[in-house]
């Protein structure tokens, strides 16, 4: 390629960035326009509760999910001893029925 012509491309490529960036700006320029108005005072004191709401339901979420994680240890923790006792149970010995009150 000749000098010149890469000079030509070079100019016609910066013309069309150019050309994008302002056309980008006058479309994000006309979108602020439309856009409304920061919310009232009114509406972020509700979205503020909200937020509150929200982080009480995660943290109920988290209690529950650690209630749930030792239930199911205590689960395995019985269930681990009933194997053990069933494996090494001695026999059952003849008892005398009768009645047992405590004392």
């Amino acid at each position: 390629m000749y000098p010149t012509k890469v000079l030509e491309m070079i100019f016609v490529f910066a013309g069309l960035m150019t050309a994008l960036g302002c056309f980008t700006g006058i479309v994000i320029t006309a979108l602020k326009r439309r856009s409304p108005a920061l919310p009232s005072r009114e509406v972020e004191m509700r979205l503020n509760d909200i937020v509150d709401r929200l982080a009480r339901i995660e943290n109920s979420f988290d209690a529950t999910a650690i209630e749930v994680e030792r239930i199911s240890e205590a689960q395995r923790f019985t269930a681990k001893v009933l194997a053990e006792r069933s494996v090494a149970s001695p026999p059952m010995v003849d008892r005398q029925r009768g009645s047992v009150t405590p004392h």
